[in-house]
């Protein structure tokens, strides 16, 4: 049992510290859904608007590598932390819209820039 929980937990987070790190090396502004866009101009500054959702997303994966390694230390924990994964993984990723939408309101250009 605590062996899945880690399982669960770090084969997910390896593939989310590429996205991070993928979307911390990109040129245009990273959008946060698929078959969404962010467009250059809507942007102030691109590269820290990127760099502020590849630290969201690194974030997260980190979280996961951490709920992988509490598991392992007892079966108790390990059954709790099965919802608590599930519940970062799956509807996790919704959950990061908020504070993707705080990043995308800070470095947004307004009308007057």
């Amino acid at each position: 049992m605590n062996f899945a929980v880690a399982a669960m937990c770090w084969s997910c987070s390896p593939i989310i510290g590429l996205v991070a790190l993928w979307i911390s090396k990109r040129r245009k502004p990273i959008h946060f859904f698929a078959g969404t866009t962010v467009e250059p101009q809507e942007i102030t500054d691109i590269p820290a608007y990127n760099r502020a959702n590849a630290k969201m997303w690194a974030c997260y994966a980190a979280w996961l590598t951490l709920l992988g390694a509490i598991s392992l230390l007892n079966s108790t924990v390990a059954i709790v932390l099965i919802y608590v994964a599930v519940a970062s993984i799956i509807p996790g990723v919704f959950f990061l819209y908020i504070p993707y939408k705080m990043i995308y309101n800070k470095y947004k250009q307004t009308h007057g820039a």
